[in-house]
């Protein structure tokens, strides 16, 4: 594996009982770069992503992580190699402010739980806590219940929950589902600048936004791949057109 990919899939397949939801798909993910899992409804996206991160096993093929084979690693050792999904890493928990929301998940990141914790350690979690929620944008927000925080800023929230676990590899499911055309352009232009630090893979159905914010497209079809490319090639791709008439909404 070349130094500037980090993920790579060889021929990974999954099979629930006789459907085959993937069927030999592999595609490589580089470094500090947004690359968007894209396609029609049932193309297989959510089965490949949750491939990605642990949370299912293909039934064959690999999955290598800087050059590592890690098929079949259960989803806490992804976390803790910093592979990271977010919005299944911890529930956030609507009746704590944002800032405890943040705080627990980086408490959890280095040891668990424990009432007894040194002062000293705690200032540093409330630092991080408070670093992060400058980087998402909440800091203002720092003592507001997460259950009272807007539909966008919530969607911010558990991105920083994510980021509190100090992630290599940042995946994202339909982070501006339900979102509005102000909450979008703001979550989006936060994932863009997380970009420069980390490597980040997008699910996402808004097919502008997806063209206008990935370098790198992944396009899958009745769970094989049917394309990969820089934005401008997938535009330029006829079969993905053809794929995608009739799905101008998605």
């Amino acid at each position: 594996m070349t130094a500037d990919v980090i993920l790579r899939t060889r021929d990974v397949a999954k099979r629930f009982g006789k459907f085959n939801a993937l069927n030999g798909v592999s595609a490589e993910f580089r470094r500090n770069v947004i690359t968007s899992i894209i396609g029609p409804n049932g193309a297989g996206k959510s089965t490949y992503f949750n491939l990605l991160c642990g949370v299912l096993r293909p039934s064959s093929g690999t999955v290598e992580f800087e050059g590592r084979d890690v098929t079949g690693m259960p989803q806490h050792r992804f976390a803790h190699m910093g592979v990271v999904k977010s919005y299944q890493i911890t529930t956030v928990f609507p009746q704590l402010c944002a800032h405890e929301n943040v705080r627990l998940a980086a408490q959890a990141r280095v040891t668990t739980f424990d009432m007894w914790r040194p002062r000293a350690s705690l200032k540093s979690l409330i630092e991080t806590a408070d670093r992060v929620l400058e980087r998402v944008g909440l800091a203002d927000r720092r003592d507001r219940p997460a259950g009272l925080l807007a539909h966008g800023e919530q969607r911010a929230l558990e991105i920083g929950i994510a980021l509190a676990s100090e992630p290599k590899l940042l995946l994202l499911d339909e982070p501006t589902a339900g979102m509005s055309p102000q909450e979008t352009r703001e979550v989006m232009d936060l994932i863009v600048s997380l970009a420069a630090e980390r490597t980040i893979i997008l699910v996402e159905h808004k097919m502008k936004l997806v063209l206008g914010v990935s370098e790198r497209l992944i396009v899958l079809h009745h769970g094989e791949l049917l394309a990969e490319g820089a934005p401008d090639d997938i535009r330029r791709n006829e079969t993905v057109k053809r794929v995608y008439l009739g799905h101008r909404g998605h």
